[in-house]
């Protein structure tokens, strides 16, 4: 299977004529994902319960954050019908680079790697399924595997030391496993939650389903703790909750916590980041990295020692 492909002839691939064609496909593909994914160091799934939480914005900024410390950062856009993390980093309408190797993608700030459906859509065009409508005019969770699928197994990211996966927004039940079996030896999940009750009452769910289905949870990150004055500095509460007693119930540090800020959320919008290290905001995520990554270290530390 050749990396020069649009779209269309995605879709196309996603109707076989019989079932050992697909099952030679699969393989072909499994294989292919699991010699790419070993010229990466560290995998991470970014993901959440529930929606609206900035699990994207989350995400892009971890990426930042990573490749301030020198590092080669990647990022999956798991979010097929809604990407946006090309947006934030200011790379909408870009395109891979079609080599033998393999679809090289594009490069936002700081030399961060992104492959994303929105490299494939025209402007605000909807992702639809173009097969019998006896299945569903939108996508159906089958083929956005087969998609991720062929986005793992063409993409030729090269050497990285981290590749973070921003997956979809709510705990759809067949992506956090999927994707772990996508993953060869996934290091585990960042999930993103706000200090509202709701959705801290969806994420423990989220939580518990992730260690179900054998995805480690690295640890909490707090996004929206407080509202953060562009005046004065101060930061104010937006929600009631308590994410702390939440993490310490499920054994699972408390990364960081990230308030409101109109200038995250404006450089978000208009796909102009925050690059500057001693932006407070940028600051705040540099921590969360460092924590993922002394958690990790303790992790091996201790697995190495039993």
């Amino acid at each position: 299977m050749t990396p020069s492909k649009d779209l269309k002839t995605i879709l196309s691939k996603l109707q076989f004529p019989d079932d050992a064609q697909v099952m030679r496909q699969i393989v072909d593909q499994a294989l292919q994902v699991k010699i790419r994914m070993g010229r990466i160091t560290r995998k991470i799934v970014v993901m959440s319960g529930k929606g609206g939480v900035g699990k994207s914005m989350s995400t892009v900024n971890l990426a930042l954050a990573f490749a301030r410390r020198g590092q080669k950062v990647g990022v999956l856009d798991v979010d097929l019908n809604g990407p946006c993390v090309p947006k934030m980093l200011g790379i909408t309408g870009r395109r891979f680079e079609i080599t033998p190797d393999g679809a090289v993608p594009p490069e936002g700030p700081l030399g961060i790697r992104v492959a994303s459906m929105d490299f494939f859509l025209r402007d605000h065009a909807p992702v639809r399924w173009n097969g019998s409508m006896e299945l569903s005019p939108v996508w159906l969770g089958m083929l956005e595997m087969n998609v991720i699928r062929e986005f793992l197994a063409d993409i030729a990211w090269g050497n990285l030391d981290l590749l973070l996966a921003d997956l979809p927004p709510g705990a759809a039940a067949d992506k956090p496993p999927a994707i772990a079996g996508f993953l060869p030896e996934l290091d585990g999940a960042v999930v993103v939650t706000t200090p509202s009750e709701v959705t801290t009452d969806v994420v423990r769910k989220s939580v518990m389903y992730a260690r179900d289905v054998g995805i480690p949870v690295i640890g909490l990150l707090e996004n929206m703790s407080g509202y953060h004055c562009p005046q004065c500095g101060h930061e104010s509460d937006l929600f009631v909750g308590n994410v702390e007693a939440l993490a310490a119930d499920l054994d699972i540090p408390v990364l960081g916590k990230i308030p409101f800020d109109r200038e995250l959320s404006r450089s978000c919008d208009t796909g102009t980041p925050i690059l500057d290290g001693v932006h407070p905001i940028a600051k705040r995520f540099d921590e969360v990295a460092q924590r993922i990554v002394d958690c990790l270290d303790f992790k091996r530390i201790l697995a190495e020692r039993l």
